[in-house]
């Protein structure tokens, strides 16, 4: 799909989707859980079709009630047999989330993916399971795991993905005695981790944080059956308040400021917003230079580049290795298609510089390439928005991963944005 992008000026409110994150949480515990729960307030994605698809599979038994909101009967992993396959498309979130859980069984499981998922690095799954004669084997077209997960004290890298801690904290409180989770330094994405121990923790779940880096999960846990309405996205959030801030005012809605998601740290970068309830207001200011740590906050990556992009002077945008191990290499890809625009950026592995200035302007049509990627085609959107000329952007349709509604709500704010 290709959609033309028309520089024009947006105002308006729009309502911010729920927190993808959260949703994965939520929908996974009480998948876990004794008993019915109610899971509303979810924004369906591909991503969230995955992880449903999946506890479905494992046995969980779940019906959409309406378009928000999933009633949600839990399952016993430990009673599961036979052959089971497990698609979790283009969702690392999924796929991560739920090997763990596989390894409970008494199933062959086989985990299926899209795209360059089953190309994400799985080595700390696959050298524990090693450790405890788990099958586990990897290959470009599934991932097969058969065995049974022990509780034990584990080591876990913290410079991969907090997706392996989230994992392991989804399981071990099942197992029959208590387990340890070390983390080895440096300690990064923590703060998706905590979301997970919150909605644990809703769930009737304890995990106990005996260091900053360490937790104990006592064994003999039972999830237990809750009715849960999921917060909005800071990530989604994110691409709007940085079209405010470049573009004209904005209000955002659905979001509640004690979050402690992650790339909440949005509002950091932002030199202009206030708040009033649920609702956040950008108002059109010139950023200024700053350096950005993107450890806690990787999906903020390809947006905090146009707003450097803009910004007059260098940005420094460092911890970013991780964005090269999405759904595509987006330290790459963002280099690639702000560089058509003229964008003075460059990288290392780790890290971005960007000279930005205020405007950009083509006397042709700017061809923009999504890579798949959703993040990428709404971040170039923004580009494009507040750009001085057009572009066009392909493989545009990549924003069903995570946000299908993106250009219809861009459109509603009066953003000139048509699917060719």
């Amino acid at each position: 799909m290709k959609v033309k992008v028309t520089p024009s000026k947006v105002h308006g409110n729009v309502k911010i989707p729920a927190s993808k994150s959260m949703a994965h949480r939520a929908l996974i515990c009480a998948s876990l859980s004794d008993g019915t729960s109610i899971v509303s307030n979810v924004t369906n994605s591909k991503d969230i079709e995955a992880t449903v698809g999946c506890m479905k599979a494992l046995g969980a038994k779940i019906k959409q009630i309406d378009e928000t909101t999933y009633e949600v009967t839990g399952t016993n992993l430990f009673k599961q047999e036979g052959n089971i396959t497990c698609n979790a498309n283009e969702s690392g979130s999924t796929l991560r989330f739920l090997i763990p859980l596989a390894a409970c069984t008494n199933a062959k499981v086989k985990f299926l993916g899209q795209g360059r998922l089953l190309q994400r690095p799985m080595d700390v799954y696959e050298n524990e399971f090693k450790e405890q004669n788990i099958e586990f084997n990897q290959s470009d077209k599934e991932i097969i795991v058969r065995g049974n997960l022990q509780a034990k004290d584990y080591v876990v890298q913290g410079d991969i993905s907090s997706q392996f801690i989230t994992g392991f904290m989804f399981v071990l409180p099942l197992l029959n005695q208590d387990s340890t989770l070390t983390i080895t330094e440096p300690y990064e994405s923590k703060s998706y981790v905590n979301l997970t121990i919150q909605m644990l923790a809703k769930f009737g779940i304890e995990i106990i944080e005996t260091s900053s880096n360490s937790y104990l999960i006592k064994g003999n846990q039972h999830y237990k059956a809750q009715d849960v309405s999921v917060e909005g996205d800071f990530s989604q959030l994110a691409f709007f308040a940085v079209l405010g801030t470049l573009n004209n005012t904005l209000s955002c809605s659905n979001m509640d400021m004690s979050s402690k998601q992650g790339d909440k740290a949005i509002l950091d970068c932002i030199p202009s917003f206030t708040s009033d309830k649920d609702t956040i207001t950008f108002a059109k200011k010139q950023p200024a230079p700053q350096t950005i740590d993107l450890s806690n906050c990787p999906d903020l990556g390809p947006i905090l580049c146009v707003l450097a992009s803009y910004t007059n002077g260098e940005t420094n945008i460092m911890n970013a290795a991780r964005l090269r191990m999405k759904e595509s290499d987006r330290i790459e890809a963002m280099e690639t298609e702000l560089k058509k625009w003229g964008v003075d950026i460059t990288s290392t592995f780790d890290s971005i510089q960007i000279h930005g200035k205020e405007h950009y302007q083509s006397n042709k049509t700017i061809e923009i390439f999504g890579h798949n990627d959703h993040r990428i085609v709404m971040a170039m959107t923004v580009f494009g928005l507040c750009a001085d000329s057009e572009c066009i952007i392909d493989d545009a349709q990549a924003i069903t991963k995570s946000y299908p509604t993106f250009f219809e709500d861009i459109q509603s704010l009066g953003g000139k944005v048509e699917i060719l």
